[in-house]
């Protein structure tokens, strides 16, 4: 591996450990976030079931948008 190749790949796992960090400080101040419409939300008794089915949509499409564009700036398929 040369330098070049070790400064990018090192470049994309800072930037990945960055973004990570920016969503886990940022992810309890959204408010949408886990109440979309679709997400289900089942409460009964001394019981409840949630699963937000609508966030983890909206989540994966931002993330493979993501991922896409970084693939094309780094010019690879």
């Amino acid at each position: 591996m040369n330098l070049d190749a070790a400064g990018r790949l090192l470049l994309v796992v800072g930037l990945v450990i960055a973004g990570l960090g920016l969503l886990l400080v940022l992810g309890g101040r959204l408010p949408f976030l886990g109440q979309l419409p679709g997400d289900v939300s089942l409460r009964w008794g001394s019981g409840s079931l949630y699963f937000p089915i609508v966030t983890c949509l909206v989540l994966s499409v931002a993330v493979t948008v993501g991922v896409n564009i970084l693939l094309h700036v780094l010019h690879r398929p």
